[in-house]
This record gives C-alpha cells, structure tokens and sequence, in this order.
C-alpha cells in the first residue's frame, strides 16, 4: 500500500479507501457484522487505513458496524471519515438537517455509534450553498475541533463542479473535497482540482468506479434491484455510460487488464486526488481494488515521505 499526505492534515490516508455506503442496506445487499468485520480486516491486511461513511447510510447503521469493529481492534490504526447533513428515514428518503443544533445532535449520534471519542474527518455532506454560507455552523464546528471531537473538517460536495464550496473551504478551515471522479466523470478537472492544488486541500475521489459500471462486469441493459441505488439512475443515461464503458476498455484498458484496477489507478494518477474510496461488497473486492495501488509509482505531490 501506498499513502499520501491528505492535505494541510497531519493524516497520512492510504491512497485506496473503504466506501461504507454498501453496509446501508443502499446496495442490493443487508450486511451481518461478521460481514462487515471480514472487509474490514481484509482491508487492514493490505495497509488500507481509511473509511469513509455517513451518518445517512442507514439511521447511522453503517457507522454502527464500523463502531463495533473498531471497539475490538486498534483505532488508532484508523483513519474515520464520516459526514453530516441529512436525516434518513428509509432507503433512499432523507432530509436534510444542516442548522448548527442539528449538526451537533448528529455529530455525538456519529461518535456513539462509531464507538470513538473523536472524527478524524467531520464532512459537510452534499448540501446546498444556501446552508453552506452559514458562519454560525462553521464556527460551531470549530469550536467541536477546538473540543477535540473532531480532528480536522471537510467538505463533499454534491455537485462535482461546485467552485463556490472548493474556492471557500479555507476559509471554513474545510480541508478536503470528496467529489465525485472518474473516468466517465472529469468535471472535477476544469474548476475543482485547480483550486483544491492551489489550497493544498486533500481530495477524496468517491464513485471512482462509476457506481460499479467501470468494473466491465455490466453490459448495456443490466437490471439493478430495487434495493440497489443503481435501479433509480436513469435508463438512458446508464446504456449509455456502459455503452462508453466497453469503448473505453476496447481502447485504452490495456489486454488482459482487469477494468477496475485500471479503472482506480487512472484516478489516482491524476495530481490533485489524494485516494479513492470505492465501495466493496466483499472481502474480494477489496483485495480487487487494492491492486491498484501496483499500477502507482508514487511521486504524487501529496505522497507520504516517512
């Protein structure tokens, strides 16, 4: 494994992640905590030190399973990353709950069910620029760091061109972006990375695999469940992302290359983005996306020099 500097933070992230959102039950899949302690421990045997989740994947559910995971190892050994901003209330229905009392709420809910004293990355979670623009909630989660209830604060930001939030995160003492980056997705590259290097702001590249669509298991017309997130994307918009998929691995995947690990290194290759965090369904998928980090020969601004 590999590990890089995640911005102006003293924490050093394995350049691949956990994606949490799967233990939600969001996925087509309901998880056990046996199944989630053998992802969990895959990734620690391969060096991945970093998790991320939300206190929206599931009513705090998938923060659960990580909580009472890491009661029984080191947590130290953990980089935790989780978000705030929406309330859920069944799959796929949230809303949204950015006022500073709200968030306060939401942060000691996070702690308890992560079973931590403290948050190493606290993220405003994809909300608008009307409650973004809020002193009072940066200044009360301030006074959280300041607490020592979370190490440092971040921002994901919905839309993967949002300037407004990236151009102001130093100024909320927001230290990275989570965006959305991949090969079927480079908006991020004309506005949003520009401004994070000029900040020296770490970037999480989340949907690095395209929701599963550049892992060239899918062909155009597959089917999602409807406990999959993937059934609500629209029909037109995912024939054709998969029709650019096997282009993609007819013209650019090298032969006998497997799409995803390409898929992720392609990402990582790029100067802005610190580490990717796809999801996994399995102890497996895990190993499949640590692979990527072969494909890495690491002189990335952000790489950690011990």
């Amino acid at each position: 494994m590999k590990y890089r500097r995640l911005g102006k933070t003293d924490l050093k992230v394995s350049i691949v992640g956990v994606g949490t959102w799967q233990f939600g039950g969001e996925w087509g899949l309901t998880y056990t905590q046996a199944e989630a302690d053998a992802i969990l421990d895959q990734a620690a045997d391969l060096g991945i030190n970093l998790i991320d989740t939300a206190e929206c994947y599931g009513d705090h559910l998938s923060e659960s399973f990580i909580g009472n995971y890491l009661s029984r190892r080191n947590r130290e050994n953990w980089v935790v990353a989780t978000k705030f901003g929406h309330h859920f209330h069944d799959l796929f229905t949230r809303t949204d709950e950015f006022n500073a009392d709200s968030v306060i709420k939401q942060l000691d809910a996070s702690l308890k069910a992560l079973q931590t004293d403290y948050i190493d990355l606290y993220q405003f979670h994809s909300g608008p620029d009307a409650v973004f623009d809020n002193d009072d909630l940066w200044t009360t989660l301030d006074k959280q760091v300041q607490a020592g209830k979370i190490r440092h604060l971040g921002t994901s930001i919905g839309s993967n061109a949002n300037i407004h939030q990236t151009d102001a995160s130093t100024k909320v003492n927001s230290k990275a972006i989570q965006v959305v980056y991949n090969r079927l997705d480079r908006a991020p590259e004309e506005l949003v990375f520009p401004s994070c290097v000029n900040q020296d702001l770490g970037v999480l590249a989340r949907v690095p695999l395209a929701s599963g669509y550049l892992s060239g298991k899918y062909k155009p017309g597959a089917v999602f469940s409807n406990t999959d997130v993937r059934h609500r994307h629209d029909a037109d918009s995912v024939r054709q992302k998969l029709e650019d998929v096997q282009r993609i691995q007819k013209e650019e995947v090298p032969e006998g290359m497997d799409m995803a690990k390409w898929a992720l290194a392609w990402c990582l290759k790029h100067d802005a983005v610190t580490t990717v965090i796809p999801g996994c369904k399995n102890p497996e998928q895990v190993i499949a996306n640590a692979s990527a980090t072969e494909l890495i020969s690491d002189n990335h601004p952000q790489a950690w020099k011990a």
